[in-house]
């Protein structure tokens, strides 16, 4: 677990002298993506960015604040794509987006995700300093047409996931770098990938097209899973809850569930458990009381939450604080500390 977010820093525009910084910005996007034009909102006052990136199995994950700017990709643009197209899934982190993409314009706030497909024109950008999160999936690995992505991209409310798929990103947003280390890394990117292919084909096509029941039956496990870690601090989360949330019986699923090795119960205190050692090693928690880590995870009885708890670490809550503070004031300044940031 880990206190600072580990990445490869890609640019930062403070390392450069202000009349290199346009080239240097430019030089960086294009590294990331097929080429485009870039017409920056104020360079005579200066520009800023910084770009980082993890790799969390199959995904490569982008953070980037910047002064605004607008990327102009266009049909000649398109023809010089890398061997392997990607689409973009994104989060606007800070600040109003506008775009305009399959000949729409429109603007994208906190609660939007916004998809662009590498093989297709676009406008993207915003004004003042912003900030934007994306993931990009290999278009080979999402299976799914060109022109899916870009019908699907400007109607993606519409979908009945949206917000199952919403809340999934935000959970890969808040440690990226401890994802990319932790050993399930390639079962959550292939997860990640069914769950944009789910929101993608359902909001392309009408909810009764094969093609929607066919990829929403495919992705039924990861939506249940999502659905769940989504719901993890609500003490009436139950099987009932989670099977009519899919409009599943509970008996459909537990065999879900158990074709995929997983016990539904078990995993979820195990998952309650592990978002519990979060908040006790988080500096940002640092005086909340046992008793309200417990509730905040889920756990109806303190007493409960401290036996599961002993029961899979071998110490209580208390000695768990103790000894990763300590661990962590001992830890050299160059050195990986052992908790991770509180989660945004």
């Amino acid at each position: 677990m880990w206190e600072r977010q580990d990445f490869v820093l890609l640019l930062d525009l403070d390392a450069f002298a202000p009349k290199d910084r346009v080239d240097a910005f430019h030089l960086a996007l294009n590294d990331t993506s097929v080429p485009n034009d870039v017409v920056h909102e104020s360079p005579e006052k200066g520009i800023r960015a910084r770009f980082e990136t993890w790799r969390v199995g199959s995904l490569d994950l982008f953070d980037v604040r910047s002064t605004g700017f607008e990327v102009r990709r266009t049909a000649r643009h398109v023809r010089r794509h890398r061997e392997r197209p990607v689409v973009s899934v994104s989060l606007q982190t800070m600040g109003v987006h506008r775009a305009e993409n399959a000949g729409e314009r429109y603007v994208l706030g906190p609660d939007d995700i916004a998809i662009f497909h590498e093989l297709t024109p676009r406008l993207y950008g915003w004004s003042g300093e912003a900030a934007s999160w994306a993931v990009t999936i290999d278009m080979e690995d999402l299976g799914v047409p060109v022109d899916t992505v870009t019908r699907a991209s400007v109607r993606l409310r519409t979908s009945p996931v949206h917000d199952l798929v919403l809340a999934h990103l935000r959970t890969l947003r808040r440690d990226p770098g401890g994802l990319e280390k932790d050993p399930g890394a390639a079962a959550l990117g292939t997860a990640t990938t069914d769950l944009v292919r789910a929101l993608l084909t359902s909001a392309a096509h009408d909810a009764e097209d094969r093609r929607v029941r066919a990829v929403m039956n495919d992705s039924l496990t990861q939506r249940i899973m999502a659905y769940t870690r989504c719901h993890l601090t609500d003490p009436e989360l139950s099987p009932d809850r989670i099977a009519h949330a899919h409009a599943i019986s509970r008996r459909r699923l537990y065999a879900v569930l158990g074709r995929a090795g997983i016990r539904l119960e078990q995993w979820v205190i195990s998952e309650r458990l592990e978002a519990a050692c979060r908040l006790l090693t988080s500096p940002r928690h640092a005086g909340l009381p046992v008793s309200a880590v417990a509730a905040r995870c889920g756990f109806t009885s303190p007493s409960h939450f401290t036996r599961r708890f002993r029961a899979a670490y071998g110490v209580t809550p208390r000695e768990w604080r103790r000894h990763r503070i300590q661990e962590s004031s001992r830890t050299p300044p160059d050195g990986p500390p052992d908790t991770i940031p509180p989660t945004a």
